[in-house]
């Protein structure tokens, strides 16, 4: 279905910072975004909490084989964010879906007839608002953590930081790709099979084998390239190196997504 544009004859940067404006705008204006940010919170603190007594059981039961020594509370948070980032992805494809959903889409492109501009505005928002969040949690999952972890637990402040930037950083490109892919699938259940599928199922498939060249394409998959990221690895390549894969993994699903838009209208 065609929608009648409205022209903007207003500069390209003038015309972003409006539609910036305006995503901003209905982000937070819809109860779904404070719902899943207290989800977010809330499978934070759960989730760290819950590792760290797993982490602190284990150094003091009857089998020193099971003892893991000292634990940061950085990497028990960075543990959690494996179930967290369902919830927080969720803020970049409902974004996109709910507006599929509700038909409020017709009204966006009429006020943005430059489908590329709108999706890169609500990339800017969901990616913005997702890093500011991330941090957010990353400091819960750290304060939950350390006492927690009691004696077995220690909260280096450079170390700490560095962590909960980084998984603001991994949280932010998760919810950019999960925005893409939502423009491209149009449906908030479909979306999130895909992602869930693209993150956890087909990498997980891949590498039950242990088959040297099926860990390798599992390696390339962004859920994967952003656990090496996380983690500081430097095998099977650098950190930095899983960062840029997820980067390019969030840039592909917006490309795609900016293609679906000019194929099919709302």
């Amino acid at each position: 279905m065609s929608t009648q544009t409205i022209p903007d004859t207003r500069p390209a940067p003038a015309a972003f910072r409006g539609a910036v404006t305006a995503e901003w705008t209905k982000l937070f204006s819809v109860r779904t975004t404070w719902w899943t940010a207290l989800a977010g919170l809330l499978l934070m603190a759960a989730s760290a909490g819950q590792l760290a007594i797993y982490a602190a059981n284990a150094n003091t039961n009857d089998d020193p084989a099971d003892d893991r020594g000292i634990v940061t509370a950085g990497s028990v948070m960075i543990a959690s964010v494996e179930l967290t980032q369902y919830a927080v992805l969720a803020l970049g494809l409902l974004a996109i879906t709910a507006e599929f959903t509700s038909g409020t889409i017709r009204t966006t492109l009429q006020c943005t007839p430059f489908r590329g501009r709108m999706l890169l505005a609500k990339a800017a928002v969901a990616g913005t608002v997702t890093f500011a969040f991330g941090l957010l949690l990353g400091g819960v999952g750290a304060l939950v953590a350390r006492p927690v972890l009691g004696e077995w637990g220690r909260a280096p402040a450079a170390g700490t930081i560095g962590d909960i930037v980084a998984v603001a950083t991994y949280l932010a490109l998760v919810s950019v790709l999960a925005l893409g892919l939502g423009a491209a699938l149009r449906s908030a259940v479909l979306t999130l099979t895909v992602l869930f599928a693209t993150l956890m199922i087909v990498p997980l498939s891949l590498q039950e084998p242990d088959i040297a060249v099926l860990n390798r394409i599992a390696d390339a998959f962004p859920g994967v390239a952003g656990a090496h990221f996380l983690a500081g690895d430097t095998e099977p390549y650098p950190g930095a190196v899983g960062l840029l894969l997820l980067a390019g993994w969030a840039g592909a699903a917006l490309l795609l997504g900016r293609a679906a838009l000019r194929r099919r209208d709302a």
